[in-house]
């Protein structure tokens, strides 16, 4: 216990393990202050090592192994006027700094940016995006930025890199001359000329910006409603023919509601109707006016498609074919007795000769025409 008591007392060790990974600048704390002459730094990579004495900056350590003497810390052996030698213990304040990359912070627009765009004459963007900074020059960052703050973490700093970096990004972005649609396009060169303008300022803060993102610039929502009903008329294209095309598809559902009842059918007619009705008149006055034919690339409606064949039967009687009959005329020879429901027939596409009460499509001649009267009675 005497050894280890000794050993605490004439061995001093200096150093920072940084286990947060926001921390910027560490100081290190020691009751009083007091460092033992000929006590070990240790500085690890991604750090810098700075001696404060009585509020002034003195020496500045880079990674490695150190034994705290007046030959490897001049600036603190001139303010201690160490000269003639000094081996005692004394007071200074050591700030580790942080020197690794810190990344992920974000930046972004709080109001819109107002521009005069080329194409669209004064509109507002907003954008947003994120960086990365380094802490460059330890000394001139403790300075100007943390002070004596002995726990300085990168959220402290953020705010303030911010409001540098919105500044620079709105006047960017308003005397780019870029076009708002293509603006997307143009994110890295837009992100470099805001890097090359927040680097000067940024160096008074011994800092250094080693990324910068531009991850989104958009349009408030009412022109980006606009926007996108100006995009669907390009899809459209000849409005003529979509006004064509939507009138056909209505009276095409018009037709298909034929078999509907209720309000809705009769609404569907109706439409179909008022279409039909106004495709005839304008045809009627054309007609009778004399109206000139449509000029060279001008629409002209479809031509009407053809009506449907009507289904025809050939009938079997005595061996011999007779036919071909359509569905009126069997009808007919049903009273007549020269056609009933075990009359052979068959008509195209038929799969061979059936008896007509067997097929659907001849059935309801059957259940329109009454049956034979009863034999009188004896």
């Amino acid at each position: 216990m005497v050894f280890n008591f000794l050993k605490g007392q004439f061995i001093d060790v200096i150093e920072w393990t940084d286990d947060t990974r926001n921390t910027m600048v560490y100081r290190f704390e020691r009751y009083g202050n007091e460092i033992k002459y000929g006590a070990k730094l240790t500085v690890r990579e991604g750090q810098v090592a700075v001696f404060v004495h009585e509020g002034q900056l003195a020496d500045v350590f880079t990674p490695g192994l150190y034994e705290l003497e007046t030959n490897n810390m001049p600036i603190l052996t001139t303010l201690q006027h160490w000269s003639h030698g000094f081996n005692s213990p004394f007071k200074s304040e050591i700030y580790f700094v942080n020197t690794r990359r810190f990344g992920g912070m974000k930046w972004g627009t709080q109001n819109p940016i107002m521009l005069r765009d080329p194409e669209f004459g004064p509109i507002r963007l907003r954008a947003f995006g994120s960086y990365a900074v380094r802490v460059s020059e330890a000394s001139v960052f403790l300075r100007e930025i943390v002070g004596t703050d002995g726990d300085f973490t990168q959220d402290k700093v953020s705010g303030q890199i911010r409001n540098i970096v919105v500044q620079k990004v709105s006047r960017v972005l308003a005397g780019s001359g870029i076009p708002a649609l293509d603006m997307a396009a143009n994110t890295k060169d837009l992100g470099d000329m805001v890097r090359k303008g927040i680097d000067p300022t940024l160096d008074e803060y011994g800092l250094d910006l080693v990324e910068f993102y531009i991850e989104n610039i958009s349009l408030p929502t009412e022109v980006e409603k606009v926007l996108d009903q100006r995009t669907s008329m390009g899809i459209v294209g000849d409005l003529g023919k979509y006004q064509q095309f939507s009138a056909a598809q209505a009276m095409q559902k018009a037709a298909e509601g034929g078999g509907e009842s209720g309000m809705g059918a009769g609404l569907g007619a109706g439409m179909g109707m008022g279409m039909g009705m106004a495709m005839a008149q304008n045809m009627g006055q054309a007609a009778a006016g004399g109206q000139q034919p449509p000029a060279q690339g001008a629409a002209t409606p479809p031509p009407p498609p053809p009506p449907p064949q009507a289904t025809v039967w050939h009938v079997a009687e005595n061996g011999q074919t007779k036919g071909p009959f359509d569905a009126s005329t069997l009808s007919q020879m049903i009273p007549q007795g020269s056609f009933s429901r075990d009359t052979l027939v068959w008509s195209p596409g038929q799969d061979g000769w059936q008896k007509a009460g067997e097929v659907p499509e001849l059935q309801r001649l059957f259940a329109a025409t009454p049956p034979p009267p009863p034999p009188p009675a004896g």
